[in-house]
């Protein structure tokens, strides 16, 4: 195999490692019935003149399975962190008590479970075309070496490489819906 033309497999895997990253980011916004401090990072609150996450605005905490607390430093700004997770879609009803907000977690009924795994599906297909894109922009790398006077053997050899790398995220992403999946359907 001449070293004329490299294929740079190192780029395509760190791309494909953030596409997974991506999931495991998506899948933690996943409420499973189970309190998760990772449950209040895509909620944004007004503060300051500008939109600012919750956990720069006070310390959360899981004391209990069913329950994150939300100690809030500035006692002004209780209210617009409560209003922001009442808008946010995530379904919890917060509770204050001085400058601790209080979220119980509900229980998940059958349907919502099952809403929920579909949305973890949806999540990981996102992710397998992500790693798919990533894969044809390595083989078409591999086209251009090839135009440009890569060997046949080369081709082959690449274009292995770049296959076996894709079929290991796409494998990754299985599994990771699997589990959620598993996590979220769990009573």
């Amino acid at each position: 195999m001449s070293d004329d033309f490299e294929i740079d497999t190192d780029d395509l895997e760190r791309r494909m490692e953030g596409a997974m990253a991506n999931l495991k980011t998506e899948f933690s916004s996943l409420r499973t019935g189970r309190a998760s401090a990772s449950l209040l990072e895509p909620v944004q609150v007004e503060a300051y003149g500008q939109m600012t996450p919750i956990n720069q605005l006070g310390t959360v905490n899981v004391p209990e399975p069913r329950m994150v607390t939300i100690n809030i430093w500035d006692r002004s700004m209780v209210g617009p962190v409560e209003k922001a997770i009442r808008n946010s879609g995530l379904g919890i009803n917060p509770q204050l008590n001085g400058t601790i907000i209080m979220l119980p977690i509900p229980e998940l009924n059958e349907e919502r479970r099952r809403d929920l795994t579909r949305v973890a599906a949806q999540y990981a297909e996102s992710a397998r075309v992500s790693i798919r894109n990533v894969r044809r922009d390595g083989m078409d790398q591999i086209k251009k070496a090839k135009a440009a006077g890569m060997s046949e053997d080369d081709q082959k050899f690449w274009e292995g490489a770049v296959q076996e790398l894709t079929d290991k995220f796409i494998k990754n992403v299985d599994a990771a819906l699997e589990n959620k999946q598993a996590e979220i359907m769990q009573v």
